[in-house]
């Protein structure tokens, strides 16, 4: 039942957005006075669900749900009906129209989409308002793994307190700052140090590629992802989105504090604790002699660790003006 439902949801908003396109063509079709033949929902090939013509325009439902389709006369579309193009030319034709017309009813569609984009945005700015992480609640610090955070100066539990001298509200805004600040302080063992941002800061990040991702995390739990096919764990009790606790006894909230405790017991059999929903397990696991456990670095959203307890997320609400 569920599966039918979410498929309805679907089909109800592709509906919804191809009108909506299709109207974009239609309405200045009728301002400029050119015939509309068709206007359809779906494709219709060979036959149609329903069809109706109201005076000159057949409205209808297609069969095929890959789209929809306006037919305007003395136009080539998806119909590609070229027969009535080997006619003189009418003046209800597009094809007779002046072209600031005839590129207006072209771009309708496209302006529609853009205009429809702007205002969903608007309509989910306004009534679920923007969650962020607030720079002063990543309280442990930044997790440090990329070479252009470590060519900063920066380590793993630092705090990022100013740039500038202003202070920054949201974490995800630090890689900007980066960009267009001068100078920046951060707080390491108690201890407040400033530090200046290289000149060829920028030429580093764009070397990174686009692809790169972001140069600076905050701490992040030790969450299983998954267990690679060679790992000498690959048949013990560990589920993706397990979150390890501990490792023989000692206490774990990081994922970075984890390889000090595996360096210790390397080629060792060694106790992990997870968490798996409300439930703790311990687990025995071999620890490889490089270190490693062969498991993959699983994934949570800011939601997902606001509810475990590591960040505390803010929002801002906008009011439909704002938005």
């Amino acid at each position: 039942m569920e599966i039918i439902i979410k498929a309805s949801q679907f089909i109800l908003s592709l509906s919804l957005l191809i009108v909506l396109h299709e109207l974009g063509h239609f309405i200045p079709a009728k301002l400029f006075k050119t015939r509309v033949e068709k206007f359809y929902l779906f494709f219709d090939y060979k036959f149609s669900l329903f069809k109706k013509k109201v005076g000159e325009t057949v409205y209808g439902i297609g069969w095929i749900p890959l789209g929809g389709y306006v037919k305007i006369s003395g136009m080539i579309d998806e119909s590609m009906d070229t027969e009535q193009m080997k006619q003189p030319s009418q003046p209800w034709e597009f094809r007779s129209k002046p072209a600031w017309q005839r590129l207006i009813i072209m771009l309708g569609g496209v302006f529609v989409n853009f205009v429809l984009g702007i205002f969903i945005y608007i309509c989910l700015m306004w009534a679920y308002g923007e969650n962020y992480l607030p720079n002063e609640n990543v309280k442990d610090g930044v997790w440090v793994q990329d070479q252009l955070a470590i060519n900063l100066g920066l380590q793993t539990g630092d705090k990022i307190l100013t740039f500038d001298g202003e202070k920054v509200k949201k974490f995800q805004d630090l890689s900007l700052e980066f960009i267009n600040g001068n100078n920046f302080a951060i707080e390491r063992n108690g201890e407040v140090i400033e530090k200046e941002i290289p000149e060829n800061f920028i030429s580093q990040l764009v070397d990174r590629g686009k692809d790169a991702g972001p140069f600076l995390y905050p701490r992040y739990p030790f969450v299983i992802g998954g267990i690679s096919e060679d790992s000498p764990n690959k048949y013990a009790d560990l589920k993706a989105k397990d979150i390890v606790t501990a490792i023989n006894g000692t206490p774990l909230k990081y994922f970075d504090e984890a390889q000090d405790e595996l360096n210790k017991f390397k080629g060792q059999g060694i106790s992990i604790s997870v968490k798996r929903g409300s439930e703790t397990k311990d687990i025995s696991l071999k620890v490889t002699d490089q270190g490693k456990l062969g498991v993959a670095l699983g994934t949570l959203s800011f939601d997902d660790l606001e509810k475990l307890g590591y960040y505390e997320l803010e929002t801002i609400e906008y009011s439909f003006l704002d938005a």
